[in-house]
């Protein structure tokens, strides 16, 4: 069944990160999307000069307030939160979700809590990280950390598998997408944890990777994809961006959407 995804993020005039590769994602996928830009930039700022500005949260409003007197706010199946720049951007996702809710009990909320990694740690104001630490995470139905943003969001480490797990299982929604996370052998896992549950996909340490991967993974668990068939997807969309300053997720669309699903295998702490 179709999906209508109301997706919060950045908008980049060049590139593939936030909604400029969320968008076309899910869209592949056979997704609606309604797309709301917090911030509007001329390219990822990792590529040196950049332009844009933060999208005001009173233009934000407005344009939701069109949405919903639309009528289509009822439609939405799941909403799709990332980079989020200020406290005020945070209090519009959770009002949103809650306008949602309203007549879509069950709208799937999933929260990419874009707040740093490593090595820089924190690249968005401590108010906002904070704001979606105690604030979106309670709504959420999912949330997709790095490792970095893990060990900030549960206060204690997830440089191991067992770590991560552990801290994982301290956040408030009921399932957690932890990505990044050292396997001790030199790759990398991507855990998927409940309360109960553990299990975990692992693929090659890359070095060079385009940004936009989180924000790729969170339009395909959106999406509906199991962990592996997402992770395994994202493999495929690096190998074939080698070379390429961004994601080339059009060009290598045969090759991402054909991929088999990676083992998820089920993890006591681990791998």
């Amino acid at each position: 069944m179709p999906r209508t995804i109301l997706a919060i993020s950045s908008q980049v005039a060049r590139g593939s990160v936030g909604l400029s590769v969320i968008t076309p994602a899910l869209q592949m996928l056979g997704a609606t999307v309604i797309a709301l830009p917090t911030v509007l930039l001329s390219n990822h700022p990792g590529h040196g000069a950049f332009a844009g500005r933060r999208t005001e949260v009173d233009l934000l409003s407005q344009m939701r307030r069109a949405l919903d007197d639309n009528g289509w706010l009822d439609t939405i199946d799941t909403v799709l939160s990332g980079y989020l720049p200020s406290a005020a951007h945070v209090e519009f996702v959770a009002e949103t979700v809650a306008l949602v809710r309203r007549t879509r009990q069950a709208c799937r909320y999933i929260c990419d809590p874009v707040l740093g990694d490593d090595p820089k740690g924190l690249y968005i104001e401590a108010p906002a990280a904070a704001a979606i630490r105690d604030r979106l995470l309670a709504l959420a139905d999912v949330v997709l950390p790095n490792r970095f943003e893990l060990a900030w969001l549960s206060g204690g480490p997830a440089d191991t598998v067992a770590d991560a797990v552990a801290a994982a299982r301290q956040l408030a929604p009921p399932q957690v997408i932890a990505t990044s996370i050292p396997t001790g052998s030199g790759s990398l896992a991507t855990l998927a944890v409940t309360r109960t549950t553990a299990v975990a996909c692992s693929v090659e340490r890359r070095r060079g990777v385009a940004n936009g991967t989180g924000d790729l993974l969170s339009a395909f668990i959106a999406g509906g994809w199991s962990l592996g068939r997402a992770v395994a997807a994202i493999d495929a969309v690096i190998t074939a961006s080698a070379g390429h300053d961004e994601l080339q997720l059009a060009q290598s669309r045969a090759a991402w959407i054909e991929t088999a699903p990676l083992a998820e295998v089920p993890i006591d702490g681990r791998l």
